[in-house]
């Protein structure tokens, strides 16, 4: 599986480049990467191997969903997941999501608490809730987005060398 593991890098890198500098995955990425994924599993173990790549798809497809239809993420971040459930199987996308999110939720505060006004709105949001009053902050402080490519990209990054055996070639 070492092809795939390379594929798997190629895909992170580009896809980590097009939506740092452009805030977007693209489909003539995803989707080529999709096809090779099904080809080369149905290759090498034929039904079985289809099987895994297309139930690791609509697992990966599965986790991001619904926070893709409440309008909280982009579709390319949707179909990254699931190329990367379909190119390494269910368990792999599963921990990679488990990793995403963590990724996520860190680079998430990172950013807010360097945005301008944000430490002084966290501190009255949460001193006024304790105490039951509404003091004035504003509250565009604590919002912001940020590509969330980059959070699936570590995820599966650290996902991939983080298993025990990991060939690249």
């Amino acid at each position: 599986m070492a092809w795939i593991n390379l594929l798997l890098l190629i895909l992170l890198l580009v896809c980590l480049i097009t939506d740092l500098k452009n805030r977007r995955i693209y489909n003539k990425v995803l989707f080529p990467t999709l096809a090779l994924a099904i080809i080369i599993h149905t290759f090498i173990d034929g039904w079985a191997g289809l099987s895994t790549a297309f139930l690791g798809f609509l697992i990966g497809l599965g986790i991001l969903i619904i926070p893709f239809l409440l309008g909280g993420m982009g579709a390319g971040d949707v179909k990254l997941l699931a190329v990367i459930g379909a190119l390494k199987g269910t368990s792999f996308v599963i921990v990679t999501a488990i990793y995403m999110a963590l990724a996520g939720g860190i680079i998430a505060i990172v950013i807010i608490l360097m945005k301008k006004g944000s430490a002084k709105a966290l501190l009255y949001h949460f001193f006024g809730k304790k105490y039951g009053v509404d003091l004035p902050y504003e509250k565009s402080a604590l919002s912001t987005t940020f590509p969330y490519g980059i959070a699936i990209v570590a995820g599966a990054i650290f996902t991939l060398f983080s298993q025990e055996k990991i060939t690249l070639w």
